[in-house]
């Protein structure tokens, strides 16, 4: 659907224990989503096609959220063929069956020391054919860690300290897991830095450094990098800048593989929350303010700019490529649609009552909107 509002194509709403900030993942007929209630840290499974609640899952005890939009379940989990893996603020990460079992658990924070982030734990886990990968890019003591999925045991632990000050070297980015020449590869975006690691052991392959030029104290990155049409794209400097950079190589290729930047007027021209998304050689990206840019992703060329429907309302969600549409969403619960055509065409407004942190999943044709206390499934009636 491209149209929906609280009278028209919505399938079924269902309210879960709030907040939580995370994005939901479906495998099957299963919708998973973390949050917290009573103290402790939740997974819950629901029937995607209903709503009805499978099972909820609790262990670890809650770290609440400082910030308003933050919470104790900002990452979101992640499902292959066999577990869901949900970790929380308070450092706990585990290992579920998919009936909700615990297979293995264990605290991060009690394993490698208390996170040194000035505000909440945003990033999420990500998976390799064999291992759950965690970045934790802070203050001190960075490091990615991988663990084996089936067992929960250590694989590997990567330091990732680089010379950036102050805030600069905290991230809330997720890393992005892909396959070049059948070699899984890991990217880390943050502490003025884009790494590339060998998901075998870690090491790093290479690096791009630049991103933070005049040495700003406070450039903390939250959007997370997007890889497409073998381009990797970094936002960066609070939405001051975007950088196009080309994989491949060793070492330090900062001057080899970055093809251009973007630099924009002002620290919130490009994207400082919503993570851009990529497909067919272009790139699209929302500010925070609702501007959408669309760019070449080759040559920085801009293809065209709009702006979307101005509010005291920011965008956090990320926008979504589907059916031919961008789907974006702000903080108030209302779905922005617009073409990705040639020029920038808005096609809808479409209004639900919530809080909106988390960016819709789309599956089988329909929507799932995730706010802070309930989820809605969209779908044409």
């Amino acid at each position: 659907p491209v149209e929906w509002d609280s009278s028209k194509n919505i399938l079924w709403e269902v309210k879960f224990p709030g907040p939580s900030g995370s994005t939901p993942v479906i495998w099957g007929d299963d919708l998973f989503l973390t949050t917290n209630s009573e103290g402790k840290n939740r997974v819950i499974c629901l029937d995607k096609n209903t709503g009805k609640e499978k099972w909820h899952t609790d262990f670890g005890t809650e770290r609440a959220g400082k910030h308003k939009k933050g919470s104790g379940s900002s990452p979101s989990p992640a499902v292959d063929d066999q577990f869901i893996f949900g970790y929380f603020k308070s450092g706990d990460l585990a290992c579920l069956t998919k009936e909700g079992k615990i297979v293995w658990q264990k605290n991060l924070q009690k394993e490698y020391g208390e996170d040194t982030l000035w505000w909440d734990l945003g990033t999420s886990p990500v998976l390799t054919d064999n291992l759950v990968v965690i970045a934790c890019i802070q203050s001190d003591n960075s490091y990615i860690a991988a663990f084996d999925k089936a067992t929960g045991k250590e694989v590997w632990k990567q330091g990732r300290n680089l010379d950036a000050p102050k805030e600069a070297n905290q991230s809330y980015t997720t890393p992005v897991v892909t396959k070049q020449n059948g070699k899984e590869i890991i990217y880390v975006l943050g502490a003025d830095h884009v790494t590339a690691h060998d998901a075998q052991n870690g090491k790093e392959i290479w690096r791009v450094g630049g991103l933070n030029p005049t040495q700003h104290e406070y450039f903390r990155s939250i959007s997370s990098p997007v890889i497409s049409d073998g381009y990797l794209i970094a936002p960066y400097a609070r939405g001051g800048s975007l950088t196009g950079i080309k994989l491949g190589g060793q070492g330090d290729v900062t001057k080899s593989n970055v093809v251009w930047t973007k630099e924009g007027e002002g620290k919130g021209a490009f994207s400082d929350v919503p993570t851009p998304a990529a497909i067919n050689g272009r790139v699209y990206v929302c500010s925070d303010k609702g501007d959408v840019l669309c760019f070449d992703i080759k040559t920085g060329k801009q293809i065209w700019e709009g702006r979307l429907p101005r509010s005291r309302h920011k965008f956090s969600a990320s926008p979504i490529l589907a059916d031919g549409h961008l789907y974006v969403t702000r903080e108030d619960g209302t779905t922005l649609v617009v073409e990705q055509g040639d020029e920038f065409k808005l096609v809808s407004e479409n209004p639900l009552e919530g809080f909106a942190l988390a960016t819709p999943v789309f599956s089988d044709g329909k929507i799932y909107l995730k706010m802070t206390d309930k989820l809605y499934c969209l779908g044409k009636k």
